[in-house]
């Protein structure tokens, strides 16, 4: 018996021992065939050992055998390696976030037929689906998300997968509809089809059948139609997500019958209708979000059972109260309402049963006092009701929520007294209460506001003086108080607000002297309608970006500082005060003279009219002299001038003769041309047009010829012309550009002075910014030595604004759908301003869906789900930011000779980060070689934003933050200054 038992036991020892060499010999041939591995993470795949102590490899401890490939996230390249599927006892096979390519085709796959999980996610794959053989009957999972999949899905799909529980195709270029022999996996738990380019179709109710069914994840993918009633079959369903599509119709009543649901994400959809009633009986319902949509009808009471932990209603028509029982809700932690039309009365004990953090209610019709108790169980975070007719005055109890941090309740007509610990709260960032009938004094304690970084109290009737308090709010960027009762001087140490950006002061009744700051950032003073005396401060002139200065209607005395002469301004006025002397060169031009009146005592040779500056007589007999001498002149001058212009019209004919003879383009007579200003500026369109020559030149390319222009005022701008002979899309490009530019006005997007309109031209004129483009500045010979890191960062953080400005602060919100070094200008002082408006669009509102017919934008910096949706969203212009935050921080541009053909900067930058947190590379050689390594830079600061520009470029658009978002997280980088060249890759990033 037991030599029997021994000679079982060499047999099967021998067994296994072949068994494992035969299996080594096949997962190394595959792997040394199909996979390159540039990390050298398989490194101890080597002939003749072991493969269970392989990296990625996983075995059966009773039997030793291979059950598991795990290559996920390996860095690898290379094509499917089918032949790990010769292995008949693999099980798992994960070949996930890799850069792996080409097609997988059904013989690629039969002989993987054994697997219960395949995972090819986030590769490059490309061509049909691959068509699954009969075989395949024991897959739980398969994933072929993210990659470039096309065509439509397999009947196979739904004749194979009989034991099937998830299925992942999101995110790929998949056409067709959703087909209804999907009904047919009726063991899938996961159905995950979101950011296709389905063709218009219907959710099919076939999807009923699939009662086991937790997860529908389907945005993105061109349904229209009605939500069928079988929706409500899904007994099991936790997370209903069909956002962003072309749904119409109600919402059916079966929805009711989804006991297990948890998120209901039906937003940015065509429904209408009222809410069923049967959503009360959702008991387990924790976020619902039906926001811009067509619906309408009063709230339901229904929602007072439901333990909700998020309820976004946003952007609908809704009307009506809301009824006072979704205030007894306990876990209500979000409430989200605005952009709607609800009115009536919020319900008084709202926030009093719950742990309520965020409430919006903003944009809709409703009347009475704000709730009480809206911060009862101290967990509020933002308190937003602008946008209403809110009375009565603001609770004592606001006062109490140490944990609130911001605050807009403009718009109102709430009233009376701030409370006293309102103004204590350290935690707020954000405070904006104008437009209301708030009274009282500003207290002192509003310097516990320490984190604070704009206040706007404007068009209120506070009054008093100013406390000296203010001062400790260091952060402070902007302070509008315009359209108060406030008086007395400004305290002296206003001066130390460094941080400052814009300061609004007009309309009160301040007196004194102005004090002037340094203020490195102010771009905007406006101070009129005061008591302000003394004379202008010279220093005013040595704020570096100040382009906005009214001081108009005081009581200001003495010239005009010299020094204001060195200022960029796009607006100034003085006017109405008692301003005297000469004006001084660069204001002496008709465009200032609204500016300047009002001040009798300031006098100007060419500026009627105010006094001319020449030596007065006080004889009545020489005054007559000189109105003589000044009639024989004027009449003289006007004479000469009559001589002059048919001179200048003969010596043009001639010339226009001889360009037509020579082939020369001759630009037609003004008349011919439709003129457009948008900001005040102190020259016409003949002035531009007669520099348009050659030698102005400085750019060309597909978006026109582009010139700089010195004008007679000393002024230099840029002009862009656009021709309707060889440009693609002149009057579209024109009319984005000019659409978006003249209605929005911010210091990092460029600004657009005027244009003109030709039958055969199109002329915009821009303000010149001096530095050119990023792109020129970056990739240039100077880039190393003009752009340190400092500079980089600011940059960075310049941009990053612009943007954030079109996506959050312009309604509708713009999307540039361009954004690259070339279309980011740098003047001067280093600050960015972001140009080039031709491909702009605003973005689609309630029932209008913004989809491309074309994709447009650079290679390089387009992102990729673009070419599978056809839609564009903000998302895409944080990938293209993503890429010039790559280009800052490495120096090579977004697609580059040194790398492999058809290889752009973003998997450069992450192979090369694979390498580093290897050992393998050094950190030199993934950061701008031409920065100066020997000096202090901020190494950590540069790994950092690398790993923004990363974030920005996810291939994912749901995991790319918000340009909002990427601007707090670049000027809390932007404050690090610790160098340190041995700080890791993956330093955390801290927003």
């Amino acid at each position: 018996m037991t030599d029997r038992v021994l000679l079982l036991l060499l047999i099967y020892l021998t067994h296994s021992t072949s068994y494992s060499v035969d299996v080594g010999v096949v997962l190394h041939r595959t792997k040394t065939v199909h996979l390159i591995d540039p990390t050298a993470r398989l490194r101890d795949w080597t002939s003749g050992s072991n493969p269970c102590n392989w990296t990625g490899i996983e075995c059966d401890t009773a039997t030793a055998t291979v059950i598991s490939v795990d290559l996920s996230s390996f860095s690898l390249t290379g094509t499917f390696p089918s032949g790990f599927c010769d292995v008949p006892t693999i099980r798992f096979l994960a070949l996930g976030d890799n850069f792996l390519n080409g097609t997988v085709t059904s013989e690629d796959i039969a002989s993987c037929h054994y697997l219960h999980h395949l995972n090819l996610s986030i590769n490059n794959f490309v061509g049909q689906l691959p068509d699954f053989p009969v075989q395949f009957r024991q897959l739980l999972r398969l994933d072929l998300s993210q990659n470039n999949f096309s065509g439509v899905i397999p009947e196979s799909y739904g004749s194979r997968f009989k034991k099937l529980q998830v299925l992942n195709l999101f995110a790929n270029a998949i056409t067709g509809v959703i087909p209804t022999f999907l009904g047919n996996l009726t063991e899938l738990v996961e159905f995950n089809l979101a950011y296709n380019a389905f063709d218009v179709g219907k959710l099919p109710s076939e999807i009923g059948r699939l009662s086991k069914l937790e997860n529908i994840w389907l945005p993105f993918s061109n349904l229209v139609g009605e939500i069928p009633e079988a929706i409500g079959n899904l007994m099991k369903l936790t997370n209903l997500d069909l956002s962003d599509n072309g749904l119409t119709g109600t919402i059916p009543e079966s929805i009711g019958r989804l006991k297990s649901i948890k998120q209901i994400e039906l937003y940015r959809n065509n429904l209408s209708g009222s809410l069923p009633k049967s959503l009360g009986n959702l008991s387990s319902l924790l976020r619902f979000d039906v926001s811009e949509n067509a619906l309408s009808g009063r709230m339901l009471t229904e929602f007072a059972g439901l333990h909700l932990v998020s309820l976004g209603l946003n952007d609908n028509f809704f009307e009506g109260e809301i009824p006072g029982s979704i205030s007894s809700n306990p876990n209500l932690i979000e409430l989200k309402l605005f952009n709607n039309s609800f009115s009536g009365r919020l319900p008084q004990d709202l926030g009093r049963n719950s742990d309520l953090e965020l409430f919006d209610v903003s944009t809709n019709r409703f009347v009475g006092e704000l709730p009480v108790d809206i911060c009862h169980r101290g967990a509020l975070r933002s308190l937003i009701a602008f946008n209403n007719k809110f009375n009565g005055s603001l609770p004592a109890k606001y006062g109490e929520c140490n944990t609130l941090s911001y605050i807009r309740v403009q718009n109102n007509s709430l009233s009376g007294e701030v409370p006293e610990s309102f103004w204590k709260l350290s935690k707020v960032y954000r405070m904006e209460i104008c437009y209301n009938f708030f009274e009282g004094t500003l207290s002192p304690s509003i310097g516990t506001c320490r984190n604070l970084t704009q206040m706007l109290i404007s068009n209120n009737n506070f009054s008093g003086s100013l406390p000296a308090e203010i001062c400790n709010l260091s952060f402070l960027s902007v302070m509008d108080l315009n359209q108060n009762n406030f008086s007395g001087e400004l305290p002296r140490c206003v001066t130390s607000l460094t941080k400052l950006e814009k300061l609004g002061l007009q309309d009160n009744s301040f007196s004194g002297k102005i004090p002037i700051g340094s203020w490195p950032v102010v771009t905007e003073m406006n101070l009129s309608g005061n008591r302000f005396s003394g004379t202008i401060s010279s220093d005013i002139g040595k704020l570096p970006v100040l382009t906005y200065l009214d001081l108009s209607r005081n009581q200001l005395t003495g010239p005009i500082p010299q020094q204001l002469s060195n200022l960029k301004l796009n607006s100034f006025n003085i006017s109405y005060n008692d301003i005297s002397g000469r004006v001084p060169p660069p204001f002496d031009t008709s465009f200032y003279l609204p500016s300047l009146v009002g001040n009798p005592n300031l006098c100007s040779n060419h500026l009627p009219p105010l006094l001319p500056c020449s030596a007065r007589r006080t004889t009545d007999q020489f005054s007559k002299f000189i109105k003589h001498v000044l009639l024989i002149a004027t009449f003289l001058s006007t004479a000469g001038l009559v001589l002059l212009s048919v001179l200048c019209w003969i010596r043009n004919r001639r010339k226009n003769k001889k360009n037509l003879k020579s082939g020369k383009r001759v630009i037609k007579p003004r008349s011919v041309w439709k003129f457009t200003s948008f900001q005040k500026v102190g020259f016409n369109e003949s002035d531009v047009f007669d520099s348009l020559t050659e030698s102005n030149l400085i750019g060309s390319g597909g978006s026109g010829r582009v010139y700089r222009v010195t004008l007679k005022t000393g002024q230099t701008v840029a002009v862009k012309k656009l021709s309707a002979n060889g440009h693609k899309n002149p009057d579209v490009d024109f009319e984005s550009e000019v659409n978006t530019l003249s209605r929005i006005r911010h210091t990092n997007i460029v600004k657009l002075l005027f244009c003109s309109t030709s039958e055969d031209a199109r002329i915009l004129v821009y303000e010149y910014v001096e530095n050119g483009s990023l792109g020129d500045i970056l990739h240039g010979e100077k880039g190393g030595t003009l752009l340190d890191w400092e500079r980089r960062v600011k940059i960075a953080v310049g941009a990053a604004q612009g943007l954030a400005y079109l996506h959050h602060d312009c309604v509708p919100p713009i999307v540039h759908r361009d954004v690259k070094p070339n279309n980011i200008l740098v003047n001067v002082d280093f600050i960015a301003k972001v140009s080039d408006f031709g491909l702009a669009r605003m973005l689609p509102r309630v029932n209008d869906a913004r989809v491309m017919t074309n994709i447009v934008g650079s290679y390089g910096y387009i992102a990729p789900e673009y070419a599978y949706t056809m839609k564009v969203n903000e998302k895409s212009d944080v990938y293209g930011f993503g890429v010039v935050l790559l280009e800052l921080v490495t120096g090579k541009k977004a697609v580059e000779s040194e790398m492999e053909e058809g290889e752009e900067i973003v998997k450069w930058v992450t192979e090369k980060k694979a390498e580093l947190e290897k050992g393998g590379l050094d950190l030199g050689s993934l950061l701008d070689s031409r920065l100066n390594w020997s000096s202090t830079y901020d190494y950590e600061g540069m790994i950092k934003i690398l790993n923004v520009g990363l974030l920005c470029t996810s291939r994912f658009p749901m995991n790319r933050p918000t340009m909002r978002t990427v601007v707090d997280m670049l000027k809390n980088l932007a404050q690090v200054h610790s160098p340190s060249p041995h700080v890791p890759l993956t330093a955390d990033v801290k927003v």
